[in-house]
């Protein structure tokens, strides 16, 4: 995945390749956007139920997605799924036998290669940063069922978007006790209380319950939260004129394929963690000496640009004589930036950003984080899970923090079978700075 001038290296979407050098993938991309936006212009009051693709018709998570979505469409909902089999054919399926709007939105990957039979209006997508925009930005309400890396991918792009004040706040359902509460856990003790990075109120504001009946109380009475062309809006997928909008999104495809191609000639690696980490505290030393190993090993040490976890690795880098990169988000004409980087590109879209971050880096860093730091980690995991990115390494740095989500990973596949046996290998936790340059 590394960018090399010598290389030609191309990053893998989940869907279709992009080569940062390949202008005409950015013509492809903004016409997939445009196509989905207008796919989804038509439909309203959408629900987005999101799972497992390999849950069985017999499991009874399946038969409480197909119960749901009979009961959503019944009342007038319309029922969006990402269109393949498991929890999303039973969603569909349920919603299709109620005669209701059973909706599709279908890629190409392992494990989701057709379109199931009960959905009755579809549209494909070749890339995954789009299809995911597709999937999120437009919903008035979202319902998680037992699922693998790219469930929780969904789920943590959502609440981090509505954290962020980037989406309107809807109903977060999560279905299955014994699957999510590990995982919520994990949050409110090591994200919320360890290390401070996420408020608890935040984590209250999500519901976990057990049956369709409890899911569809929740929502019953939600309304459409915004359009896909609204002037009041905060998201940035659903701002203004659809057509200005695609120029703005086009600018910065092109902004970002140019910044990699003359900013990253050589190997790389990205961090990432939260910006709530302190100065003088041992996160921050330590993502610090990261920098600085990186720095004397003549790699570019790339973040998010902003503060935490991000300012120390660029610092650790810039008064070490490396090359430092920050790829940050503007938010409301407010750059949130830190001061220690020799080159820095910012933009207002996060799918964009999202991928100079994750494209031009054979290694990626997780500190310790929240909600956008477990957003990137599974985001990545999903890439690696369904083949679509080869030769990048996941580390994840502080085993006080990281060791409990090894035991999450685990029961994915041996509890839930929802991962593969050998995607509990994709993560390696170290503690040192020392370990990771052995790693390197």
């Amino acid at each position: 995945m590394s960018n090399n001038k010598n290389n030609n290296q191309p990053l893998v979407t989940g869907g279709q390749l992009v080569n940062f050098r390949d202008s005409w993938k950015v013509f492809s991309m903004v016409a997939e956007m445009i196509e989905g936006l207008k796919f989804l212009k038509e439909i309203k009051n959408e629900v987005t139920i999101l799972g497992s693709a390999r849950l069985p018709s017999n499991n009874k998570y399946y038969k409480i997605a197909q119960e749901l979505g009979y009961k959503l469409a019944r009342a007038g909902f319309a029922v969006l799924t990402g269109g393949g089999p498991g929890i999303m054919e039973a969603s569909n399926k349920g919603a299709y036998e109620a005669g209701g709007e059973s909706i599709g939105l279908n890629i190409q990957l392992p494990f989701e290669q057709r379109i199931n039979p009960y959905v009755k209006k579809a549209i494909a997508f070749e890339y995954f940063y789009t299809r995911k925009v597709m999937l999120t930005a437009p919903a008035n309400g979202f319902v998680f069922f037992p699922g693998g890396f790219g469930t929780l991918d969904e789920l943590f792009e959502v609440v981090d978007a509505i954290e962020m004040g980037q989406m309107e706040k809807t109903p977060i359902i999560l279905i299955g006790k014994e699957f999510w509460q590990p995982v919520i856990d994990f949050i409110r003790k090591q994200s919320a209380k360890k290390i401070k990075a996420v408020k608890e109120e935040e984590i209250d504001s999500w519901y976990i319950v057990e049956t369709a009946d409890e899911a569809f109380e929740l929502l019953k009475e939600t309304e459409d939260a915004t359009s896909i062309e609204s002037e009041t809006t905060n998201n940035p997928y659903m701002q203004g004129d659809i057509n200005w909008r695609m120029f703005r999104i086009m600018s910065e495809l092109v902004s970002s394929f140019d910044f990699l191609t003359d900013n990253v000639p050589m190997k790389s690696v990205t961090v990432l963690g939260t910006k709530e980490i302190k100065a003088k505290t041992k996160y921050y030393e330590e993502a610090y000496e990261v920098g600085k190993m990186l720095a004397k090993k003549e790699y570019i040490t790339i973040t998010g640009g902003g503060t935490g976890m991000m300012e120390a690795a660029n610092k650790g880098a810039i008064e070490n004589g490396g090359k430092s990169i920050g790829v940050f988000m503007k938010t409301k004409n407010k750059e949130i930036l830190n001061k220690f980087t020799n080159k820095t590109i910012g933009f207002s879209f996060p799918f964009v950003r999202k991928m100079t971050l994750m494209a031009s880096s054979e290694v990626l860093v997780f500190f310790p984080g929240s909600l956008g730091t477990m957003h990137n980690l599974f985001e990545i995991l999903t890439l690696m899970e369904t083949n679509k990115i080869s030769g990048v390494k996941v580390v994840l740095y502080g085993k006080d923090f990281w060791e409990p989500m090894r035991e999450i990973i685990n029961n994915l596949y041996l509890n839930f079978k929802t991962i593969g046996h050998n995607d509990r290998e994709l993560i390696n936790i170290i503690d040192s700075p020392e370990e990771l340059e052995q790693y390197l």
